[in-house]
């Protein structure tokens, strides 16, 4: 069966004990770097759940074959999965990918869909495995997606099912793990009547992880995932009882589910943002002297931070050239250009964002707009390589406005 539509797939994807996995493509994912293991990464423990013949240690590289459908471009294609598995006899490799899509022609691996949303859909009946995908086109067509899995950041993909049972079978999907997660027993008394705010789970994260001998371009992504892993846990905490509990009716599930993906959506759209800001105070930087917080530069418009003050911006007689912006997107893919309009007065917008990768055309359009990237240093091998010089550290950034202040 075709789909022309996101909301008719969304409804047929949701129907009976389907597993979903849903992800933003990253360049090692696409063609964007030219790596020879194109082709999306799918977690083992999540594959070996989809697709049980793949779980053979004793065969080297064991593979499979079906049929997958990416849905969105109308594309169809008899896909290989296979786990890579030669750790087990000495190697390197312990991953599972799938391959065979045929090169840029798909939309799995064309470059221009790294950053993108992609939902693969697994089921398995008398027939065997098929998978049915939809890679987003739009950032309105991800925002329909994540109404239904909740939010996706890079490197962590989500797990989702219809079916209750299936889904608590699942966990979620995080690759580096922070070790952050917190028992019941040590989880704030108050945060199990009141969920905790962003700021609570941050503060709490660096009295986790303090990390301040670690530079900040490692601090900030260590913090994140401690952060993750924290929220995640309190969560399960509060909510898991709740809904083994039960519901009295589908209005109440309903209610329920979408709280609780409200709560993850917002917790993702500020997470980076207040990590940065924190960094910011390690360093020294003091709030409304040396940069100015959610603060308008026009009226209607505020930029995430601005350097060194928002008097400086206001000031006409205050050179441009000492003026800086910084927005923070975990995911910059189309989402760029909502930044453009912001601090009216300053050409280079910076963007810090933690998306992997994007491809050389868009970073050639991102840099004709006057957007700066500034991305982790960790992260700069996700990027293309004839794109990495150009990309600035957060440490660089840091630096450089550090010796922004008001005139004498």
């Amino acid at each position: 069966m075709a789909f022309a539509d996101l909301g008719d797939w969304l409804t047929a994807m949701s129907r009976g004990d389907a597993l979903w996995y849903v992800k933003r493509l990253a360049a090692n994912d696409t063609l964007a770097t030219k790596s020879h293991q194109a082709g999306p990464y799918v977690p083992k423990d999540f594959l070996f759940n989809a697709v049980p013949e793949l779980n053979r240690p004793d065969v080297k590289n064991p593979d499979t074959w079906f049929s997958l459908n990416v849905d969105s471009h109308n594309e169809q294609a008899g896909i290989r999965a296979v786990w890579y598995n030669n750790r087990l006899s000495g190697g390197t490799r312990n991953e599972t990918r799938l391959t065979n899509f045929g090169g840029s022609s798909s939309a799995l691996l064309d470059p221009e869909s790294t950053g993108s949303l992609a939902a693969f859909v697994f089921r398995t009946d008398h027939a065997g495995t098929s998978v049915r995908v939809w890679v987003a086109r739009t950032s309105e067509e991800e925002d329909r997606i994540e109404n239904v899995v909740g939010p996706v950041e890079p490197d962590r993909g989500v797990f989702w099912s219809a079916s209750p049972q299936a889904l608590l079978a699942l966990r979620p999907v995080t690759s580096t793990p922070a070790n952050c997660a917190l028992s019941r027993d040590e989880i704030p008394a108050g945060w199990l009547t009141e969920f905790p705010s962003g700021v609570e789970l941050i503060r709490k994260a660096i009295e986790l992880r303090p990390a301040t001998e670690l530079g900040i371009d490692a601090r900030i992504l260590r913090r994140r995932d401690c952060e993750y892993e924290l929220f995640r846990s309190v969560e399960e905490v509060v909510e898991l009882p709740r809904i083994r509990e039960g519901f009295e009716s589908v209005e109440s599930f309903v209610a329920r589910a979408q709280s609780i993906l409200q709560r993850r959506k917002a917790r993702a759209g500020r997470s980076l943002e207040l990590h940065a800001r924190e960094i910011l105070l390690e360093e020294g930087f003091e709030q409304d002297r040396s940069f100015a917080w959610g603060t308008e530069s026009e009226p209607g418009r505020r930029p995430d931070f601005l350097f060194p003050s928002v008097e400086a911006y206001r000031n006409p007689g205050y050179p441009t050239r000492s003026l800086r912006m910084l927005a923070a997107k975990t995911t910059c893919k189309d989402r760029w250009r909502q930044i453009l309009n912001e601090a009216d007065r300053i050409g280079t917008k910076h963007l810090l964002t933690l998306q992997e990768g994007v491809s050389a055309n868009q970073f050639r359009e991102m840099t004709e707009a006057g957007v700066k990237l500034v991305v982790p240093r960790a992260l700069h091998r996700a990027f293309p390589e004839a794109v990495r010089p150009h990309l600035m550290t957060l440490r660089a950034f840091v630096d450089e406005v550090r010796d922004l202040s008001l005139p004498g």
